[in-house]
């Protein structure tokens, strides 16, 4: 039972973590004319994107620095979700395998 919610939250990880590369490539090639967003279909997508990484880069981007026309947010939101995940592997071998040494690093 442990093994399944850990694979699925890793899982979940994963996906969010490419949303959040697709919602920066999208957003880059939006804002340089490549996709266009007045098409339904380009845009629904977008907007998919959007509404699903924009809660927690708005959190990211009250904390860091602008940097201009750079936008660092989905960077810094991609290693945090490395970080939980190397995290929660860790927990799961503690859990599973009794290694606590690992808790510790």
């Amino acid at each position: 039972m442990v093994t399944i919610l850990f694979n699925i939250a890793n899982e979940v990880l994963w996906l969010y973590q490419w949303a959040v590369i697709l919602a920066a490539l999208f957003n880059m090639l939006a804002q340089f004319g490549v996709l266009d967003t007045r098409n339904k279909f380009v845009w629904s997508i977008g907007d998919f994107l959007y509404r699903i990484t924009e809660p927690a880069l708005r959190r990211i981007r009250r904390v860091v620095p602008s940097f201009g026309s750079i936008d660092v947010s989905p960077l810094v939101l991609i290693f945090g979700i490395y970080v939980l995940q190397q995290i929660l592997q860790r927990i799961y071998r503690a859990i599973s395998f009794g290694d606590i040494s690992g808790l510790l690093l």
